[in-house]
């Protein structure tokens, strides 16, 4: 029985867990947990500054999340907080890679038409 829903191929996801009430102003062992449960999902993603990407089917992908919510009240966090931002697409493939080559690519055509120019 179909439910209507739409079914993403891949969604891209940027999140950030905050754990809160921690005894150290230093998120380091937290990150670092959250990157053992991300590379145990199979799941691609990228960390960065602040926060983590990850791409994959969406209940995959909001799996994972959850299980770094787990991951960091088992280190005995007795509170989180987590901001979530989710991209999906339905004309053309979303993945983290292709987002930061598609960046790169006009980057790249700037650098070469202001190489080209006159004035360059």
């Amino acid at each position: 029985m179909s439910t209507g829903r739409r079914r993403y191929d891949v969604v891209v996801a940027d999140f950030c867990v905050i754990p809160m009430g921690t005894a150290s102003t230093s998120m380091t062992p937290y990150v670092a947990e959250c990157q053992r449960v991300l590379q145990r999902s199979g799941l691609t993603h990228a960390m960065h500054a602040y926060g983590t990407n990850v791409e994959g089917p969406w209940d995959d992908v909001m799996n994972a999340i959850r299980d770094c919510h787990d991951a960091v009240h088992a280190m005995g966090c007795q509170r989180i907080s987590t901001s979530i931002k989710i991209g999906t697409r339905l004309d053309k493939p979303s993945t983290i890679e292709g987002k930061k080559q598609s960046v790169a690519d006009v980057l790249l055509h700037d650098e070469q038409h202001h190489r080209a120019s006159p004035d360059g």
